[in-house]
């Protein structure tokens, strides 16, 4: 049973931890292009994982508001990072994929991103990283129990949505 003292720990430290990443998410998201919003390396994100989503699925996995995907979405549209297409699946729906562009700035930010990490760690051993990473991933894989939804699948290079 853990106690209300480790768990208090456990919550300031992710508090921490939630708001440093915000703080890269928006570095990162700035990095690709000025007008960019911190959640916009998120979806791109999300995207290039995908292949290609459609932005309900896009607001869903991430948590956030439709009307916020959609600004979002015409925002790296308009920047030339995005494209739309029609569903095959759907006719009334579309389906949004990385342009060759997009794909060439988000792997160069990827790169930043694990260089940042990679000087941030130089003091610590592998299997110090492969701990937390496993102690985060098990963290990760617990019921989001606040929106009664299962967590979603996870991919490598995820920031926090907001």
């Amino acid at each position: 049973m853990v106690t209300r003292g480790a768990a208090e720990h456990l919550e300031h430290e992710l508090a921490v931890l939630l708001r440093r990443a915000r703080g890269i998410s928006g570095q990162l998201a700035r990095d690709l292009h000025p007008d960019l919003e911190p959640g916009a390396y998120g979806l791109l994100l999300r995207v290039k994982a995908q292949g290609g989503a459609r932005a309900t699925d896009l607001a869903s996995y991430l948590g956030i508001g439709k009307p916020t995907v959609s600004r979002q979405l015409a925002t790296l549209e308009r920047l030339g990072l995005i494209e739309r297409s029609r569903d095959s699946q759907d006719a009334r729906a579309q389906v949004v994929t990385l342009t060759p562009t997009g794909t060439e700035q988000v792997e160069r930010v990827q790169e930043l991103r694990r260089a940042h990490f990679l000087e941030r760690l130089s003091g610590w051993t592998d299997d110090d990283v492969e701990l937390l990473a496993g102690l985060l991933g098990r963290f990760n894989a617990l019921p989001a129990a606040a929106e009664g939804a299962d967590s979603p699948e996870t991919d490598d290079d995820d920031p926090p949505a907001r």
